[in-house]
């Protein structure tokens, strides 16, 4: 492989690393010797000094870590604490008012209340930090059982679970008529 291509791929591994990696690790994989290697990072180096980019090769013993410059931080400070955003589907706050109500619950429970499947709501959910996972049920199959966070509680403004607003009955039976309607319109397509 050539000097060019074999700077591509040690950029792409140490970015895609994100952590330092061996010398020894990625002259293997650019089929070069260690010190061959070595040079090529270092001219890497010298050229994104030279570049004036917002990278730089760290250097260690025998490993190398693609990092950001240190006049970058402040930026990265700024995008650091910016919470994440998340968009909650209909679907997705269905499961999780489920959840919040009914915790702790089991993927089953939350499906028999829905009547569909869940598994997309609730994989989303555990990705967002708005549910976490509080064990297993006694159980035949063991299975999981699921509670909110506290990044709900957060995200929500509430202090407890206590403090969620009280659900009418009347609003429950039009949620089960909207469930068994949804689940009617699946089956016949």
């Amino acid at each position: 492989m050539d000097k060019e291509t074999s700077k591509k791929v040690l950029e792409g591994v140490l970015f895609s690393m994100g952590e330092a990696v061996q010398i020894s690790r990625l002259a293997d994989v650019i089929e070069e010797s260690k010190k061959e290697t070595r040079k090529i990072l270092e001219e890497m180096s010298e050229e994104y000094q030279a570049a004036d980019r917002g990278i730089m090769i760290t250097w260690f013993e025998d490993s190398v870590q693609l990092c950001t410059k240190p006049e970058i931080y402040e930026y990265l400070i700024k995008i650091a604490k910016a919470p994440p955003k998340f968009q909650l589907t209909d679907t997705v706050l269905e499961t999780l008012s489920i959840i919040a109500y009914k915790q702790p619950v089991t993927r089953i429970e939350i499906e028999k209340i829905r009547g569909v499947a869940c598994d997309h709501a609730i994989n989303k959910l555990l990705e967002y930090d708005l549910i976490q996972e509080l064990g297993r049920l006694d159980a035949p199959g063991k299975p999981l059982l699921f509670g909110t966070t506290e990044q709900f509680l957060r995200s929500f403004g509430v202090r407890s679970i206590d403090e969620l607003p009280q659900i009418n009955p009347v609003q429950v039976e039009e949620f089960k008529k909207q469930a068994e309607e949804e689940v009617q319109l699946k089956l016949d397509i």
